[in-house]
């Protein structure tokens, strides 16, 4: 599936390309999408890292290429199984980034992807990620829309300007000069500012179509929560069971499941956890940073200006594909009970699921 490009043209016939690598199936993407065609794409892990040079061109070329990425972890050692390295390492490429649940958010995703991508405030690419095995190859039923609703809702795309455009010639990547560089960056971030309206905008028109609601972020029985996690992808299925659980025994417990990582919702985020008393963040990538992972980054930076934060604690977790269960999920909640009732945190950076000789991890 990485290897295959395909062309979707606005008549609605397909193209589809067999290339040799991720890197070539990223160029050819550009160079379809520049010439007036949509450009779509799939790959994961290691693949996805063979492209990370185009992605930066194909954002700053204004493509909205629609990328799917299955999540897996990158090398080494070898691994094929999910964790959030792969996409996470292309998070400052210029992409926007949305994550799903489960394959019915998956799908859905990759339907309001283009209207999304393509509109002229935005006009950047599109990467869909899902779990790798956990979401990819699960089954599971999800309600589809009928071909003619999607084609209705997609629409037809038509660039402004494009390369087989005769009336309009121009250059597609030129070299940027000093001169010119950081007024073309500084459209990018503003087009990234611009996406948020348009993501909500385009899931309130998908929502009249399916009765399905998506936002920047999910909350979960957050409207009295105490305790909270905030998460990205499959593990919001778990963590919802043992919220749901822990409910039953009187426990204050919510999740925040963040859809949309860029452009990443931090006023939105803020707003959820403001009334809570411990927080923990969980990774499902290891930033190397020594200071946590790059959702607790993002998220104490979003909590930053809050009057009164909560406490905030980091875990890194299912990396490689290591499982997270409901009973793990329970001893993140009791850890942030004791948190909210003592006001000692302990280390603020951890890793839950590892084989360890000590006690508790």
């Amino acid at each position: 599936m990485a290897y295959f490009f395909a062309s979707i043209w606005p008549n609605f016939r397909v193209a589809l390309t067999l290339v040799e690598s991720e890197h070539s199936s990223m160029s050819v993407c550009i160079a379809a999408q520049a010439a007036g065609a949509r450009a779509v794409s799939a790959t994961s892990s290691c693949g996805l890292a063979l492209m990370y040079e185009l992605l930066y061109v194909a954002a700053s070329c204004r493509l909205p290429i629609t990328l799917a990425c299955v999540n897996r972890a990158l090398s080494g050692p070898i691994n094929i199984n999910a964790d959030h390295s792969d996409s996470m390492g292309a998070r400052d490429s210029g992409w926007i980034q949305i994550y799903a649940e489960n394959n019915q958010e998956a799908y859905d995703n990759f339907i309001m992807a283009m209207p999304i991508g393509e509109h002229p405030s935005v006009r950047l690419p599109v990467m869909t990620c899902m779990d790798g095995f956990i979401t990819s190859h699960a089954v599971e039923n999800i309600e589809l829309l009928d071909t003619d609703v999607v084609r209705k809702f997609v629409g037809e795309y038509n660039p402004e300007h494009y390369l087989l455009k005769k009336e309009n010639p121009l250059a597609v990547g030129p070299y940027g000069i000093s001169a010119y560089y950081m007024e073309q960056k500084v459209m990018q971030a503003e087009a990234m500012k611009a996406a948020k309206a348009r993501i909500l905008e385009v899931a309130a028109e998908f929502a009249r179509i399916s009765g399905r609601h998506y936002g920047l972020l999910e909350e979960y029985k957050m409207e009295d929560a105490e305790l909270a996690l905030v998460l990205i992808g499959s593990t919001a299925g778990t963590a919802k069971a043992a919220v749901d659980k822990l409910r039953e025994g009187g426990v204050k417990a919510g999740l925040v499941k963040i859809r949309v990582f860029r452009p990443f919702p931090g006023e939105e985020l803020a707003q959820a956890l403001g009334k809570t008393k411990a927080v923990a963040v969980m990774d499902r990538s290891e930033g190397f940073s020594a200071n946590g992972g790059p959702v607790f980054a993002e998220t104490r930076s979003a909590l930053y200006d809050l009057r009164e934060r909560p406490y905030l604690i980091n875990i890194v977790y299912g990396l490689g594909g290591r499982d997270m269960k409901v009973e793990d999920i329970e001893k993140i909640f009791s850890r942030l009970a004791d948190i909210a009732a003592t006001g000692e945190i302990g280390p603020v950076y951890t890793h839950m699921g590892q084989r360890s000789r000590e006690e508790k991890v």
